[in-house]
This record gives C-alpha cells, structure tokens and sequence, in this order.
C-alpha cells in the first residue's frame, strides 16, 4: 500500500511524500495495528507518523523526536492512495 501525502509544516513550504513498505511496518509495529485496519479509518496521529516516517526516507530535515515533528506540523493530508496488487499467478506451461 501506498499513500501520497502532502505536508504542510508550520514554517516553509508544503511538500509531498510517499509511503512505502518500510514505513507501513513500522508503523503496525508501533501501533500493534494491522494495515488493513486502515480500511476502518485513520486518525491523524497514524498519519503524522506515516508522514514522518516518510520524510525521514525522502531525507527531508526532520526532527529526531515524533512529538517534535507533529510540533512544527499544522497539516497532513492524503492526496493519493495506491493498494497493493496481489501478484497474478505465473502461466502454466503451454498457456
């Protein structure tokens, strides 16, 4: 699953960034949620952390503290949502 995001810090410019694999685990296992909880909703403290997460690998400065990022943080929103395909089966031989 992906989630584009677009991140509006107190001071500076918006900027977008994506979600991966890394940041989705990292998250279940600081929340112990599953990432098809999601389908129920998220609250904006799973976002700030998928958006923190996120910069962190975009290398975008970020303070080593969550709290401190969700501090100069107004806004995060989804401007995009990508879900996983399941792989299609390989073909059989002769198909």
């Amino acid at each position: 699953m992906k989630i584009q995001l677009r991140v509006h810090p107190t001071e500076g410019d918006p900027y977008e960034v994506t979600t991966n694999l890394f940041v989705v685990v990292a998250w279940e296992r600081k929340f112990k949620k599953q990432a098809s909880n999601l389908a129920n909703g998220i609250g904006a403290e799973d976002l700030a952390f998928f958006a923190y997460e996120s910069s962190k690998l975009a290398n975008i400065p970020t303070p080593l503290a969550f709290d401190d990022f969700i501090k100069k943080t107004r806004e995060v929103e989804v401007v995009g949502t990508e879900e996983g395909n399941p792989t299609e089966p390989a073909a059989s031989a002769g198909h």
